[in-house]
């Protein structure tokens, strides 16, 4: 089975991601890998797959032994090189530069077999729809489908749950859970955490300290979480108890020390004197023993991600927002719905929901169009895919200082720190950061920006189960307006 034998990772400009990780994977175990964003919870699954992906930006030492184990990789995104080929050709090529191979026509019942498993019509491998039109959703399932169709002894799944429906969900949650080959997988969902994972690898950048922090517990995902906060707890009170105690023993041995120096001071007599120098070796004795006893450490673990939209993101009761009467909402040729009518007035929260492909993507994209040119509105807009909003080559400050009227360096650079990226990340190009690294970025951006009409397309789709929780009560107290899917 698999094993990794002190594995370590490290990126090229110096931060530790993985130190020394070893463990084996048992057959029915199913390993969640949980960490805040940037910590390398990605990384550490394609130096699984194959060290080749990440080699061009991460050092690696140690082993991983596959012993000619046949593993399943599903990426966090589906390559765009994919985009402009049919979803038949999808399942018949291994990559989009090769030709298809005619002997794999006749694995096409199969894959249609394997759709149908995750609730995918067989008429998604008829005629020529194109990958590129796939919703996220859509995309996650075909790559779970072909995976499935090479029988591999492992999974690898990176944000297995993003863009999926209910339904979907609630079948990829049951496939974890009975499936009968090893899964290791990173996931944002708490859901799905608490329902399949057995085994936890929490991933840790300890700040202070510049170095990664691992721990490998065999229990379910709520009892890690239960027992953290716990040892947690338990520290913080040992800590604050043995500090208490230490400082009142080092007051009175101290005011014991001052007596026996200023009398060593003052006396002259040889015994005397040679009493009180016994005893001050005594004292500094006991100094030493009560150093020792400071045993208890404080756990140090990483702070939570904060910001937050101030009054400048504030709309007024009954501000309008828009008016949408839509006779048609399409995709290409394909008529996703009709006649759809919409008033939105601000404050509000709108949620849009759905099953995969049937256009709530296709429908924000048409209501930012719609909302884009407004004077009396500020929208800010977070797609599916980053690469609309973020460009790779730019530098992080870069970006997030563009367009503002007023500059505060300073400033910027704490909130940064807020969404818990560092000085070399700030200095950055945006295509070296984490998709969790780059949703936080997008909404920073936002808040900077002082947008009040934001447009999000599945916000969390990317962070962790850490920052999760933060980032739902920043949207959920924002007090302007909101449309999102999720």
């Amino acid at each position: 089975m698999l094993e990794l034998r002190d594995l370590t990772i490290e990126t090229t400009n110096g931060k530790a991601l993985v130190s020394n990780l070893s463990f084996s994977l048992n057959e029915d175990d199913k390993m969640a890998i949980i960490g805040e964003e940037g910590n390398g919870k990605s990384t550490l699954l394609k130096a699984i797959y194959n060290s080749k992906l990440i080699e061009n930006y991460c050092y690696i030492s140690g082993e991983v032994l596959k012993n000619n184990l046949r593993i399943g990789y599903l990426e966090q995104s589906l390559n765009t090189n994919w985009d402009k080929s049919s979803v038949n050709e999808y399942f018949l090529k291994d990559s989009p530069e090769e030709e298809v191979n005619i002997e794999r026509y006749e694995k096409l019942n199969e894959i249609a077999r394997e759709l149908a498993k995750i609730g995918v019509s067989s008429e998604i491998l008829k005629g020529e729809r194109f990958v590129g039109t796939l919703s996220g959703g859509e995309k996650v399932k075909i790559q779970i489908a072909k995976l499935l169709t090479h029988n591999p002894d492992i999974l690898l799944l990176d944000e297995p749950t993003n863009d999926l429906d209910i339904e979907t969900l609630e079948w990829l949650e049951d496939f974890i859970i009975h499936s009968k080959i090893p899964i290791i997988f990173v996931s944002h969902d708490e859901t799905l955490l608490e329902a399949t994972a057995n085994l936890i690898l929490h991933m840790e950048y300890v700040k202070t300290q510049e170095k990664a922090r691992h721990t490998l517990q065999r229990v379910d995902y709520k009892t890690y979480v239960e027992s953290r906060a716990t040892e947690i707890q338990k520290r913080e009170q040992d800590f604050g108890r043995e500090k208490r105690e230490y400082l009142k023993a080092k007051r009175k041995l101290g005011h014991r020390k001052s007596i026996v120096r200023s009398a060593q001071e003052r006396i002259k007599d040889s015994s005397v004197r040679r009493r009180l120098n016994k005893e001050m070796r005594v004292i500094k004795t006991r100094e030493k023993v009560i150093e020792g006893r400071r045993q208890t450490q404080k756990l140090e673990t990483e702070d939570p991600i904060y910001f937050s939209f101030g009054k400048d993101s504030v709309l007024p009761n009954g501000k309008r927002i828009m008016e949408l009467d839509l006779d048609e909402l399409k995709i290409g040729d394909k008529v996703l719905a009709k006649n759809i009518e919409l008033s939105i007035y601000g404050p509000t929260k709108v949620g849009i929901i759905g099953t995969n492909g049937v256009g709530k993507t296709t429908l924000l994209k048409e209501i930012y169009k719609r909302l884009a040119g407004m004077d009396d509105i500020e929208v800010g807009y977070m797609p599916q895919n980053y690469s609309e909003e973020l460009d790779d080559k730019d530098v992080v400050m870069d970006y997030l200082v563009r367009d503002l009227d007023e500059i505060d360096f300073d400033m910027i650079a704490a909130f940064i720190g807020r969404i818990k990226l560092n000085w070399d990340e700030m200095n950055s190009n945006i295509g070296s950061l984490s998709y969790g690294q780059k949703a936080k970025l997008i909404l920073l951006k936002m808040m900077l920006d002082k947008k009040n009409v934001l447009l999000l397309d599945e916000p969390t789709r990317n962070l962790s189960a850490l920052s999760n929780p933060v980032i739902r009560e920043v949207l959920k107290d924002f007090e302007g307006c909101i449309i999102g899917i999720s």
